[in-house]
């Protein structure tokens, strides 16, 4: 027999694990709140995968917001994700060199040419740069390699035009307003159902005044730090047949931040107390290095003996203070 100690540990015990049942399974606790519904329901299910980039760029358009969400378009066209299989250049150039420097170097990859570049290969960088791919065809993926391709070769021998025409259908390929408030919005989905087709997931049920448009329902996870933690990371991509290590922010935010006290979100940070919206910068704006580095600088003076010579000196003590909720530089 366990004695009273040991009992009321296993009780404790099982207190916390059915706490922590009940944060994960919560959508399941009342079905009328669900998320969505059937696989059978969502975009890509509807609409069947994608053959080619245009396709695939149609599949999760997001044009039809702009005119009733101006100002949310505006601050998002100015991030990151608005752009984030371009980047400033550097993110597309990034590409070729996983598939130079990666597949076509790895023994076991199957890829001995960029025609013979498959989704699968693509995951490690798309998953979140573009997280739509998954929704293509190998077709897709070997055009986005040779897009990517073209747009290189043409930079490099000065050709605007051609430059200028791949780069403007990479521009296209984001994360926009349906990755994040339809693909992505539902994670729990064998309690929370899928992300349906028609339906634009927030913070509010019901329909838009155009009949046209998408209705709403809400997402359960979309104030929550989860949602952006879907592509900001919890470390190595052990699930990819070739695993790969990119942005952990989420991971320290979970066990560094949350574990040592914190409570914000993501989106209270870089949305809500920025000011930034759907800008969501990092290290490229001002305000959110501010707020994530505190710096402390005191001075005073001395004298120094140089040999017989005494010559002033100026001690300058620093301390720098990360203040931001995850590990920094992240990404």
């Amino acid at each position: 027999m366990p004695t009273k100690k040991t009992s009321n540990v296993f009780s404790i015990a099982a207190t916390v694990l059915a706490g922590f049942s009940l944060i994960l399974f919560s959508g399941a606790l009342d079905p009328a709140q669900a998320a969505g519904i059937g696989k059978d329901g969502t975009i890509v299910a509807k609409k069947g995968k994608a053959t080619t980039l245009e396709e695939l760029i149609a599949m999760y358009d997001s044009s039809s917001c702009i005119e009733c969400h101006e100002e949310a378009h505006n601050e998002w066209a100015n991030s990151a994700h608005s752009r984030s299989v371009y980047g400033t250049g550097r993110v597309a150039a990034t590409f070729k060199t996983a598939f130079t420097n990666g597949f076509l170097s790895w023994a076991y990859s199957g890829v001995t040419d960029p025609s013979d570049v498959e989704v699968e290969h693509l995951l490690g960088c798309t998953k979140c740069h573009l997280p739509q791919m998954a929704d293509a065809t190998d077709d897709v993926a070997k055009e986005f390699v040779k897009t990517i391709y073209d747009l290189m070769d043409a930079n490099k021998r000065g050709d605007s035009e051609t430059f200028q025409e791949k780069k403007d259908l990479l521009l296209k390929l984001n994360i926009n307003c349906m990755v994040c408030h339809n693909r992505n919005a539902v994670v729990h989905k064998w309690t929370d159902g899928y992300p349906q087709a028609g339906v634009v997931y927030g913070f509010n049920d019901g329909a838009h005044d155009d009949p046209d448009t998408p209705i709403m329902k809400t997402s359960h996870i979309m104030g929550e730090s989860i949602q952006c933690g879907q592509c900001h990371g919890l470390g190595p991509q052990l699930e990819l047949d070739n695993p790969t290590q990119c942005a952990t922010g989420y991971g320290s935010y979970l066990w560094s931040y949350l574990a040592g006290g914190g409570d914000k979100t993501c989106q209270e940070c870089h949305m809500r107390e920025s000011g930034l919206g759907h800008d969501m910068q990092s290290y490229r704006s001002k305000v959110m290095s501010d707020k994530a580095i505190e710096w402390d600088v005191h001075t005073r003076p001395m004298v120094w003996l140089d040999g017989p010579v005494p010559r002033p000196k100026l001690m300058v003590d620093i301390s720098m203070t990360n203040r931001a909720g995850h590990g920094i530089p992240d990404g």
